[in-house]
């Protein structure tokens, strides 16, 4: 009983099954992670749910490995060959090792499967090229436009390789006026991929050193896939996507293609053409900015010929309004000449002269009859006015009562008693007082 109680003091607790398992999976996962493995297949089954289990055996082991249905399709025999998921198989399988806690095993979960002597460096090269696409690496809308006439450019690469004497040369005749900023790189071992993802965020990080440039060309010259091994690297892949600023693949010839190629900007079949597509040819710009130049005089002749035409309307208009002022004024002025013309005094003076003459001749030549005419007119007024005047009517044996202002008195109403009153008759008139009245 006392070993056992010691025995009991120096472990640590005590751990469930699946706190055990755990622990086993997650140090193998952390201690392995995607391995590479070969091997012969044994027992292989394809479930109805789509998962694909079967064994990878060698002459001393075997793994237990499952292919789940959404990473891989069943494999189908067809053109006479085999299927490589089949029992006595000699494949390449490329995953995960991880544990099946509910039996407490571990497995390799299948990422991808190639018969053997395949080549591991493509199906490296294939499963990379799925994940970062299916990632979005190599969509078009992610990537930057070129601009069209950089002026500083930097360049990732070998500095003692053809690549950049290729580059320089056709740059220095193209666009002399382009500043080139080379950070080398080795292109090629252990450790290049690094180097090259270092030296791409170096140029496109601000730096004291040296000013920024408008994009960034990778390239190499050509060679073997295990010698263009570098730029299919995740992390070299990485860098160029995390940059701002454009870039473009130039790395072996036209037939090679790397990771390098679908994540860049641009990918150039040759380092030369690469040059040739970011920068524009002297010649062709200086050709564009003489047809440029006789575009503009052109126009600029165009404007001067309308300018004129303008002018010479405005002239013509002006012109016009002036004329037609003119003649409203002239109108005027001999509107009002004749106006005046029709009233001087000169013109008055003779009309009135000429009518006193009239008369004077009118009344030298009939005074006695013009004088007759007279004296029986106003006999006429004189009878008419006897007839009607209140003399007349007086005699008639009328009389006309006036108050002591004047007023005639037409009815009872205008006296009243005490009133002095005036009466008219025809030889004369008396005054009264008013003692009553009768209506």
């Amino acid at each position: 009983m006392d070993m056992t109680a010691d025995f009991f003091q120096q472990t640590s607790k005590v751990l469930t099954v699946s706190e055990l398992t755990r622990s086993i999976r997650g140090a193998l996962e952390a201690k392995f992670g995607a391995v590479w493995v070969q091997g012969e297949v044994s027992n292989y089954k394809l479930h109805p749910s789509g998962h694909q289990y079967f064994t990878l055996k060698d002459a001393r082991a075997q793994i237990a490995c499952v292919i789940f249905r959404n990473t891989m399709a069943p494999l189908r025999s067809g053109g006479g060959r085999p299927s490589p998921l089949a029992d006595g198989a000699q494949v390449q399988v490329y995953g995960n090792i991880s544990v099946f806690e509910a039996r407490g095993q571990y497995q390799l979960s299948v990422q991808m499967l190639q018969p053997l002597g395949f080549g591991l460096l493509q199906a490296k090269f294939d499963a990379l090229k799925r994940k970062l696409d299916a990632e979005g690496l190599f969509d078009s809308a992610r990537k930057r436009a070129l601009p069209k006439l950089p002026r500083r450019i930097g360049i990732v690469t070998s500095p003692s390789g053809a690549a950049i004497r290729d580059i320089l040369n056709v740059l220095r005749r193209r666009a002399p006026w382009l500043q080139i900023l080379i950070n080398p790189v080795r292109v090629q071992g252990t450790g290049a991929a690094a180097e090259i993802a270092v030296a791409i965020r170096e140029l496109a990080l601000p730096n004291k050193s040296w000013e920024p440039v408008d994009l960034i060309v990778i390239a190499r010259g050509g060679g073997s896939m295990e010698d263009l091994w570098e730029f299919n690297e995740e992390i070299v892949a990485r860098a160029i996507v995390d940059v701002s600023v454009p870039i473009v693949s130039a790395i072996g010839h036209e037939i090679d293609f790397t990771i390098c190629d679908f994540v860049a900007d641009l990918r150039a079949p040759t380092p030369s053409a690469a040059a040739e597509l970011i920068v524009p040819d002297i010649v062709d710009l200086r050709r564009h900015i003489d047809v440029c130049a006789r575009a503009l005089a052109r126009e600029r002749l165009k404007r001067m010929r309308d300018a004129h035409q303008q002018l010479d309307f405005a002239r013509e208009t002006l012109r016009r309004c002036l004329a037609y002022k003119i003649d409203n004024c002239k109108r005027a002025l001999i509107h009002m000449a004749r106006a005046m013309q029709a009233r001087s005094p000169a013109r008055e003076l003779m009309m009135r002269r000429n009518r006193f003459v009239d008369l004077h001749r009118r009344f030298v030549a009939s005074p006695s009859r013009i004088l007759e005419n007279a004296r029986h007119r106003f006999r006429e007024v004189e009878g008419i006015l006897r007839v009607l005047g209140p003399d007349a009517t007086l005699h008639r044996g009328y009389s006309i009562t006036t108050d002591d202002r004047g007023k005639l008195i037409r009815t009872v109403k205008s006296v009243r008693p005490k009133m002095k009153i005036k009466t008219r008759v025809s030889d004369g008139e008396f005054e009264s007082n008013v003692t009553s009245r009768n209506r």
